[in-house]
């Protein structure tokens, strides 16, 4: 039998845009019943997390948290990605097996980059702790490997979710954060674009899969 690469012609293809860790990104194509090699991966810019899906040069985004954009159509949530705080290895969280947004607001955290939707910022460093302490989002950077180098000289930490765990260098460690909700995953596209009916049919696969 031919591998999948070798069937799967361009015209099939789903050009996925993402962000961050890939263990997300393949957890969305098992749920809808794809093979890795029938996906094109790209990578969106995290200041501007919108731009390639609506100039059309992704098919469908990943978006994390609740997106709630008037042009895109959004999906159910199809899986969770596990709240977290991103700290140097030597730090005083970095030793615990999970801390609470409380412990965060001693440190300071991240802005939001770029053009990033301040509405969702809210909800990945929320202004406030439940208790009601700030969160002071004093840093700004414009990319994850620029995120985990302040980080790694104790300058700050990133209130993040769990599957950044997978990029985490040495000198960096990501504790989990056990009083905030996880971040809802969803699929994100352009309400104005008529879809290719594989791309419609990956869709409704993976919603279809994630209600069992």
């Amino acid at each position: 039998m031919p591998e999948a690469s070798q069937t799967v012609t361009d015209s099939r293809l789903v050009r996925l845009g993402y962000h961050g860790s890939t263990t997300v990104v393949s957890d969305i194509i098992r749920l809808a019943g794809r093979d890795e090699a029938a996906v094109r991966l790209s990578e969106y810019d995290i200041g501007d997390p919108f731009a390639e899906v609506r100039a059309g040069r992704q098919d469908v985004m990943i978006a994390k948290f609740a997106v709630r954009e008037p042009d895109l159509f959004t999906t159910r949530t199809l899986t969770e990605d596990a709240r977290a705080v991103v700290v140097a290895a030597d730090h005083p969280l970095a030793a615990r097996d999970h801390v609470s947004v409380e412990d965060v607001a001693a440190y300071d955290c991240f802005d939001r980059p770029g053009d990033f939707p301040a509405y969702v910022w809210d909800e990945v460093v929320p202004p406030h702790t439940p208790a009601g302490r700030p969160l002071h989002r004093r840093h700004r950077v414009s990319t994850v490997p620029e995120m985990m180098r302040l980080v790694a000289t104790g300058a700050g930490v990133h209130l993040s979710v769990i599957s950044l765990a997978d990029l985490a260098p040495a000198g960096v460690r990501v504790v989990p954060v056990h009083d905030l909700p996880p971040a809802p995953v969803t699929l994100a596209w352009p309400r104005e674009r008529e879809l290719p009916s594989h791309i419609r049919d990956f869709i409704a696969a993976a919603e279809q899969e994630a209600a069992r």
